[in-house]
């Protein structure tokens, strides 16, 4: 049987044509895909605790949360470090410029787009470690500006919960945008323990409440970040 040339080559033109409009779609939704991945807003949380002991309840609800938000696509939490800060004292700034723990400091606070706050409850008040480092981001430029925050703590009567007031009332002159719900105070001296001797989480509902936080805290930096 003799089949013409030329309707050999428009079956070839075709079938060539069609598998490079099958390649094509693959390729622009592979690349689409890779796209949207790539898209994906990453929230970066900066973390501070306000105390210093080794094994405290506050280091470890940080942990926790570093540890639960391996859990909640595009949040990353970042532990700094406030101890190495100088109390504040303006005689250290020398020509526009900070010590270099401090500028070190106010350069992760600048890069975050939230941040974590893990306060203790001295006297019904934030402590002296917290505040300082509060004070020295506060210099000009306020770095702690118009950014959303949250706050953990663990005590007894009060479980830490007038610290978080009074955080959120200095919050008010920075610009800080506290989450309002949910709350996170844990009365740490309860039975059942909360807290092994390590100072790490242990409590399986606290951890649950701990999650709700980090998904609220993520919500709310979004939406701040839609308005802007």
């Amino acid at each position: 049987i003799k089949i013409p040339i030329i309707l050999i080559t428009t079956h070839l033109v075709a079938f060539v044509l069609d598998s490079f409009s099958c390649s094509y779609i693959h390729f622009k939704r592979t690349v689409g895909k890779e796209s949207t991945m790539a898209a994906k807003p990453v929230i970066k949380v900066v973390a501070i605790c306000g105390s210093l002991r080794k094994a405290s309840y506050h280091r470890g609800l940080l942990r926790a949360a570093m540890e639960l938000s391996e859990s909640i696509d595009g949040l990353l939490i970042e532990y700094v470090d406030i101890s190495p800060l100088p109390m504040l004292n303006t005689d250290l700034e020398v020509d526009g410029k900070y010590p270099p723990a401090v500028e070190a400091f106010r350069r992760k606070i600048l890069q975050s787009d939230c941040f974590l706050f893990a306060s203790p409850e001295y006297n019904y008040s934030i402590t002296a470690l917290l505040k300082n480092a509060i004070d020295w981001a506060s210099r000009p430029p306020n770095v702690w500006a118009n950014k959303a925050a949250a706050i953990l703590s663990a005590g007894g009567l009060f479980g830490g919960g007038l610290a978080q007031y009074h955080l959120r009332q200095v919050g008010v002159f920075l610009d800080l945008h506290f989450i309002n719900k949910p709350e996170f105070s844990l009365y740490a001296f309860q039975p059942p323990a909360k807290f092994d001797d390590g100072g790490n989480l242990t409590d399986p509902e606290a951890k649950k409440r701990l999650k709700l936080v980090l998904l609220s805290l993520k919500a709310f930096t979004l939406r701040l970040q839609q308005d802007d």
